[in-house]
């Protein structure tokens, strides 16, 4: 009887010391409301407090208008997060409770928003925000670039046709708008890839504007910086090929080609002919041979190609006599040429050099013209 006594004093005093340990604990409130998107109190939501420092939870419930309060909460630093239907609908964190009568207010407050956004989701919905105005902003620079890429090439256009009516001061003027025009774009588009430097297109129509102005070691760079972050488009190739032939470097031309032609193998046909071209330019006709008959591998429907395969055949062409000895070859480049394109730009002229070498003028129809 007397151990039991013993037994019921310690225990008594256990409980004792137990209750001064936990009443001695600083201790503070929490309160609030939680309302949905539409204003109204949301009942049976659940607020769950958990500590930083030792991740002791506390669970509170929404009542009919939407409040909820603690009696005493040990002070710290929380993390609150209002739940609803097992969803987490919002979050504050490191909330601090502090000792004393004034209660620590937290609200939830969705009125005319959307529920269910954490804070890192906001953070996402923010940047998505700011990265759309962003894009917003460059697509329009990016259009007015192109307008005034397009007024320069057609000042560009006038002031050709003047120089061939002779009309020079007409031209001047008209060259001298189509250079102003080219240095606005670029002009717009620097400021664009300020703002972002890592759209692949901006580079690209910098470049053209650029290589439009002449300022072809301008333009390799740009052209550059877009095949660095997009390497896979034919266009950038071809176009830094276009720059690097006009600034005299063609085996970095012919590199760029034979890229372009890789990176979009459905368009190697132009690229190759774009190469022949620069070969028949610079008078390297057995390169510009080559080139022409890679676009026509490619595409054996390129009417263009065979006609200047022709001319650059016709070229390497010998005398025998008073009479012209053409390479073999020359004639059927000619006449495919006529075949796939009667009425094009070059049949008069196809027509012409055929008769230069005493070549027959075939019709689709297989049959033969006499000269």
């Amino acid at each position: 009887m007397k151990t039991r006594s013993k037994l019921v004093i310690w225990l008594a005093l256990l409980f004792a010391i137990g209750a001064v340990q936990l009443w001695g604990q600083p201790t503070g409130t929490v309160k609030g409301f939680a309302k949905d998107s539409s204003g109204k109190p949301m009942e049976g939501a659940t607020v769950q407090l958990v500590d930083v420092d030792n991740g002791r939870k506390f669970d509170l419930k929404t009542n009919a208008k939407g409040e909820y309060q603690s009696i005493a909460i040990t002070a710290g630093t929380y993390d609150i997060t209002l739940i609803k239907d097992g969803k987490v609908l919002d979050k504050v964190s490191k909330v601090p409770i502090m000792p004393g009568d004034e209660p620590r207010v937290v609200n939830f407050d969705f009125t005319g928003k959307q529920a269910g956004v954490t804070e890192e989701q906001k953070k996402q919905m923010e940047a998505a925000k700011t990265q759309n105005e962003k894009i917003k902003s460059l697509n329009a620079s990016l259009a007015q670039a192109k307008q005034l890429e397009a007024t320069a090439k057609d000042d560009e256009t006038k002031a050709g046709q003047l120089k061939a009516a002779g009309k020079q001061d007409d031209a001047q003027a008209k060259q001298l708008e189509a250079d102003k025009s080219w240095n606005e774009a670029i002009t717009v588009l620097q400021q664009a890839t300020q703002v972002d430097p890592n759209q692949d297109v901006i580079w690209f129509t910098l470049g053209d504007a650029q290589r439009g102005a002449k300022k072809y070691t301008d333009a390799v760079e740009s052209y550059q910086k877009a095949i660095a972050i997009k390497s896979t488009v034919g266009a950038y190739h071809n176009n830094l090929a276009d720059a690097y032939a006009k600034s005299g470097q063609t085996d970095k031309a012919v590199q760029e080609y034979a890229a372009a032609a890789a990176a979009e193998p459905a368009n190697a046909a132009t690229y190759y002919f774009n190469e022949g071209a620069i070969f028949t330019n610079t008078g390297k006709m057995d390169e510009a041979i080559a080139a022409f008959d890679k676009a026509i591998q490619a595409d054996p429907t390129k009417a263009a190609a065979y006609y200047w395969k022709g001319v650059n055949l016709l070229g390497k062409a010998t005398t025998k006599g008073d009479k012209m000895v053409a390479p073999e070859g020359t004639s059927q480049a000619f006449n495919k040429y006529l075949e796939l394109d009667p009425n094009g730009q070059y049949a008069d002229a196809a027509k012409q050099l055929l008769a230069s070498i005493g070549a027959p003028v075939e019709t689709t129809f297989g049959k033969t013209k006499k000269k």
